[in-house]
């Protein structure tokens, strides 16, 4: 079995506080209210002041191990991630949708562009051979 982590977030600023990270194996999958009473961050928060996002196993999994933060967006309650700076390591972070979202987000516009190229090329073929 495979259970993926569930990210737990103050409504308010997005901040989160826990998360339960991936399990494999031996495992079940915890409730809501389990999860209250067995992580302490949890248990000393008012349950309606807290919202959730459960992810699938391996969601993410490349932009948790190279990010240095993640917050939710309290506006559109997706996760953002900050990344280092290698040329500055003590630079604030700057939270922005996962970088796995972005990098299919370009190449679908490589893709998008390459075809509108094609298409252009092939009509300007089209009117030399006639």
């Amino acid at each position: 079995m495979q259970i993926g982590r569930r990210i737990y977030y103050e409504k308010k600023t997005g901040n989160v506080f826990v998360d339960t990270g991936e399990r494999s194996g031996s495992v079940r999958e915890t409730t809501i209210e389990e999860d209250f009473t067995t992580y302490v961050p949890l248990a000393e928060r008012v349950p309606e002041t807290v919202g959730h996002i459960q992810l699938e196993y391996g969601q993410y999994a490349q932009d948790f191990a190279e990010c240095n933060g993640v917050r939710v967006n309290p506006e559109t309650l997706a996760l953002e991630f900050s990344y280092p700076n290698p040329n500055e390591p003590k630079e604030l972070p700057i939270f922005r949708k996962p970088l796995s979202v972005e990098l299919e987000e370009a190449k679908k516009a490589a893709l998008d562009a390459q075809e509108a190229v094609l298409e252009v090329y092939e009509m300007l073929l089209g009117m030399q051979t006639t």
